[in-house]
């Protein structure tokens, strides 16, 4: 075991993101720990080699983010995760894996059983140490889920003062979404049926979509979903296979040429851009393989801007939870075709990224919580005034 410990003797540091890390892989260990510490508001309090580890020191250490390896001796991430949240329910566990189909059933999993995240590592340690892409996804995810996890914990405890940062961030991070909101302006919703419903999310999207998928059969019968979630390849094939028993609906990976139907959800396949077109007079997918769009294959962006070119007035598009801003672009080419935006709010996101985006940018004819958003699209798509 490899245990490090914050210096309890600052109250200040002890703001900063509080990091444990568990993976069996003294290389991985160390490289995140490197990436995370170089980091001016994240500090890393633990670096362990198996769930057991992780369980047993929980308490000492006291982190707010966990980065947990499925894959470990004695006891593994997805045992050890509901003993860890059992100790601490506030808890921010990642699940970390390697992209075969296996780790993504268990990563899918463990979100249903209580972690906030996942993060799929490339297949080799040096894949690992070499792609800028994933260090600055493993870093976002820690920072702004444990940004999160402190407001909400700060919520029902006294104001603190700002976290403390450390000198020379050898990463410069993206914006977090703090500053204070404008108010909320919403534009008038639609007047007669959309055609089509576009979903796009990232962070928090999996757990969301399996509670909306679950009670939009009215929505279902009449028109076609098209999804975007943030996720690589396997994943959204496993994804599909999950909605499709919670929809009750086939769901499943776009294929390029597909023509485009009601009662049929099509997913972006990880790694790929799915856009729509028109071939003979239809709706039909395409599935390009272009560069990242906002640092995401696939992105919102091509799907949302593709589809107001297609059904322009009669398309509504939903941002669920998520990082970043992909969306916002396409959600603007929406509104000016005469199309209309929902969004996730605030309170029911994981990360109010994507959503906050649309909202602060004045797109949006709803923002709402995640379990009243069923229903308002079922009055919509049913013809009922909402």
């Amino acid at each position: 075991m490899n245990l490090i410990v914050s210096p309890p003797s600052s109250a200040a540091a002890n703001r900063r993101i509080r990091v444990m890390l568990v993976d069996d892989a003294v290389v991985i260990r160390g490289l995140f720990a490197r990436w995370v510490e170089s980091e001016p508001d994240l500090d890393v309090v633990a670096t362990l080699r198996t769930g057991r580890e992780a369980v047993d020191q929980l308490e000492r250490v006291a982190p707010d983010v966990v980065v947990l390896d499925v894959d470990m001796p004695d006891l593994d991430g997805i045992a050890a995760l509901p003993l860890l949240l059992e100790k601490k329910r506030d808890l921010v566990v990642i699940m970390a894996s390697t992209l075969t189909r296996r780790n993504a059933e268990i990563s899918l999993r463990a979100l249903s059983l209580g972690a906030a995240d996942y993060i799929p590592k490339p297949g080799s340690n040096r894949e690992v140490s070499a792609s800028t892409a994933f260090r600055r996804d493993l870093i976002e995810k820690i920072r702004q889920l444990g940004l999160r996890a402190k407001r909400l914990r700060s919520a029902t405890s006294p104001a603190r003062a700002p976290l403390e940062t450390k000198p020379a961030p050898s990463i410069v991070p993206q914006q977090v979404e703090e500053a204070a909101a404008p108010p909320l302006t919403l534009r008038p919703m639609p007047t007669t049926p959309p055609r089509v419903l576009l979903i796009g999310s990232s962070t928090g999207g999996p757990q969301a979509l399996n509670a909306l998928m679950a009670d939009i059969g009215g929505v279902l019968q009449r028109v076609p979903v098209l999804i975007t979630q943030h996720m690589p390849p396997t994943f959204t094939a496993v994804l599909a296979e999950h909605l499709t028993r919670i929809a009750k609906r086939p769901v499943r990976e776009a294929a390029d040429g597909e023509e485009i139907n009601a009662g049929v959800v099509y997913l972006a396949p990880g790694g790929k851009h799915m856009k729509v077109t028109r071939r003979d007079g239809a709706a039909v997918i395409a599935v390009e393989d272009g560069p990242l769009v906002n640092f995401c294959k696939p992105a919102v962006d091509p799907m949302f801007a593709s589809a107001a070119d297609v059904w322009g007035n009669k398309t509504l598009a939903l941002v669920l939870t998520g990082m970043g801003s992909d969306g916002l672009a396409g959600a603007r080419t929406i509104v000016a075709a005469g199309g209309h935006v929902f969004a996730q709010d605030e309170a029911t996101s994981v990360v109010w990224g994507m959503p906050g985006q649309v909202t602060n940018a004045g797109l949006c004819s709803a923002v709402l919580p995640l379990p009243e958003i069923a229903a308002k699209l079922t009055r919509l798509f049913t013809g009922e005034r909402p």
